[in-house]
């Protein structure tokens, strides 16, 4: 598939990882740096998604995405697993749970220019408990800049696979795009529900920030992985 990411935050917390191991698939090998394992809440907005070649579906091509995750790897390939991703367009959600085997879900939710930066809004029903709500405004900060290699920075976002694990069998989702352009970035997180629902519970320490404003990517079809 072919698409577009709009607007995106990089919000990381820390985390022991003793923390997470539980809530990470056995069969994936939780990756860390200097001791710390770490999750990320990203907000963008996607569009032009369409599989390549095709042009857009109307009404399928555009809407936002908000997603929960922590890093891994098998092997020497590290990667990034999804504990949950929302996005407000149903029939993009229950493609990506048939074809992907992601943990999506549907929401209510807008994206939109707020002064210098973005208002940022999700909110999911959940069975049995309060909505699962994210609200947020974010902007960036000083100029472009690409993550140089060996730097945090660049071990938690340069990074070009994902995750999934099915019945024991590790699946490996290849994602091809440029460098990201990153800035950094002021948010004010008014509310965020989507750790606590994962069954993870942050740090009171501020976040380390990055935003994109546009990054094109293509994403191929999922394949084993082994392990």
């Amino acid at each position: 598939m072919e698409q577009s990411w709009h607007y995106l935050l990089f919000a990381h917390w820390p985390l022991s990882p003793d923390s997470l191991r539980p809530l990470v698939p056995a069969e994936l090998e939780l990756d860390t740096r200097e001791g710390s394992a770490w999750v990320a809440v990203t907000p963008f907005r996607m569009s032009g998604v369409r599989w390549r070649g095709l042009p857009p579906v109307p009404g399928t091509s555009s809407f936002p995405e908000l997603n929960l995750r922590t890093y891994v790897r098998v092997g020497e390939k590290p990667g990034v697993y999804f504990f949950s991703l929302d996005a407000g367009n149903p029939l993009a959600v229950a493609a990506a749970r048939l074809f992907a085997g992601l943990p999506y879900h549907w929401a209510r939710m807008t994206c939109e220019p707020f002064g210098a930066g973005i208002s940022y809004s999700s909110e999911r029903d959940a069975a049995g408990r309060d909505p699962v709500v994210f609200r947020a405004s974010y902007e960036p900060e000083e100029k472009v800049f690409m993550a140089i290699p060996g730097t945090l920075e660049h071990w938690l976002i340069e990074r070009y696979c994902l995750y999934t694990v099915r019945d024991g069998r590790i699946s490996r989702l290849e994602i091809d795009h440029e460098p990201w352009p990153l800035q950094r970035a002021q948010a004010r997180i008014q509310k965020n529900d989507v750790p606590a629902a994962a069954g993870i519970e942050l740090p009171s320490d501020s976040p380390l920030l990055h935003f994109a404003r546009r990054l094109d990517v293509r994403l191929w079809r999922p394949e084993a992985a082994g392990g």
